[in-house]
C-alpha cells in the first residue's frame, strides 16, 4: 500500500512505546469501517491515526473526521490526507490531554480507533461518560476483547467488563490475525463495537461504578466483605441487602451480572442515602 511505501521511503521507524502496529489492507480497513456503522451524517473521532489508512476510509464515509495522533513523525503523511479530504482534520496531541468539546462542540459523535494495549482502558472510559457519544468501535488485543464481552461467572469476567456494560453491550464484530499488521504483533486482535445505551434504571451511576470496582477489588474476599470495606458500613448491613436481593451472603463479585449490580446499587443507594 502506498502509505507503507511512503513511510519506508522517508525512513520512518515504528515505535514500540506508542504501540505502533498499522493495518494497510484496504479490504480489512473497509470492513472495520463497516463494522462501526459510520454514515454520511456522522461526526467521527479517531484515536491513533497512524499512517492514516483508517483515517482515509473514515473520511470517505463520514461527515467529519477528527483524528488524534501523538507521533509528530507521522505529520507529513497525515497532512496529505487532510489535503485530499476537506472533511478531515488531524490533531497532534495525546487524546487524554485534549479538551474534547473543542473538537466536537455539541455534535453527537462516534469513536473509531486501533488502540495499543497500554491505553485501551483509559481511552475507552475517557469517552464513555461524554453524553454526546453514540458508539465506540475499537481494535484491541483479542484477549482484551474477550474480557470486554465476557459473561458473569466466567474466567474473563472482571470489573472492566461490568463497568463497560453499564453503557451497553459490547460485541466482537471480527477477529483480526496478527499477520494483517505491520509490524506484526505477537497476538491476534479483535474489533469490538459498543453502542451506547446507558442504563436508565440506575439511581446513582457513581455509586454503581464504585460498587463494581469494590466487588472485584480483592477476589479472594466475599462481596459482603469488599462492600463493607469500600462503603464503611457493617458487614451485617451488607449481608442483609444481599439476602433481600436474593443473593447468598458469601457470593463473590464475579458471579453478578450487570443487572444484579444495578439492582444491588439501587438498594445500596437507598440504604446509605
Amino acid at each position: 500500500m502506498q502509505q507503507l511505501k511512503n513511510l519506508t521511503n522517508n525512513g520512518f521507524a515504528f515505535k514500540k512505546r506508542f504501540g505502533q502496529n498499522f493495518i494497510f489492507d484496504s479490504n480489512l480497513l473497509s470492513a472495520i469501517v463497516s463494522d462501526s456503522g459510520i454514515t454520511k451524517d456522522d461526526f467521527v473521532i479517531e484515536v491513533g491515526a497512524g499512517a492514516g489508512t483508517l483515517t482515509t476510509q473514515l473520511a470517505e464515509k463520514a461527515k467529519k473526521v477528527t483524528a488524534f495522533e501523538i507521533d509528530n513523525d507521522l505529520k507529513d503523511e497525515l497532512l496529505k490526507i487532510t489535503a485530499q479530504h476537506p472533511n478531515t482534520e488531524v490533531v497532534f496531541t495525546d487524546i487524554l490531554k485534549a479538551n474534547l468539546s473543542d473538537y466536537v462542540a455539541d455534535n453527537p459523535f462516534k469513536v473509531v480507533a486501533n488502540l495499543p494495549y497500554y491505553i485501551t482502558t483509559p481511552v475507552m472510559f475517557y469517552f464513555l461518560d461524554n453524553p454526546l457519544l453514540q458508539s465506540i468501535t475499537v481494535m484491541v488485543q483479542k484477549e482484551v476483547a474477550e474480557r470486554f464481552v465476557a459473561l458473569a461467572g466466567t474466567a474473563n469476567y472482571g470489573a472492566v467488563t461490568a463497568q463497560l456494560q453499564v453503557y451497553g453491550q459490547p460485541v466482537i464484530t471480527r477477529i483480526v490475525s496478527k499477520q494483517n499488521f505491520h509490524p506484526a504483533p505477537k497476538i491476534d486482535s479483535a474489533v469490538v463495537r459498543l453502542d451506547i445505551n446507558k442504563r436508565q434504571d440506575v439511581k446513582n451511576h457513581k455509586l454503581l461504578q464504585k460498587l463494581i470496582a469494590a466487588a472485584f477489588a480483592m477476589r479472594r474476599k466475599t462481596l459482603a466483605n469488599n462492600l463493607a470495606s469500600a462503603f464503611a458500613i457493617s458487614k451485617d448491613r451488607v449481608e442483609k441487602l444481599l439476602v433481600e436481593e436474593g443473593l447468598s451472603i458469601d457470593v463473590r463479585g464475579e458471579k453478578l451480572d450487570i443487572y444484579t449490580f444495578i439492582s444491588l446499587s439501587n438498594a445500596l443507594a437507598a440504604e446509605i442515602g
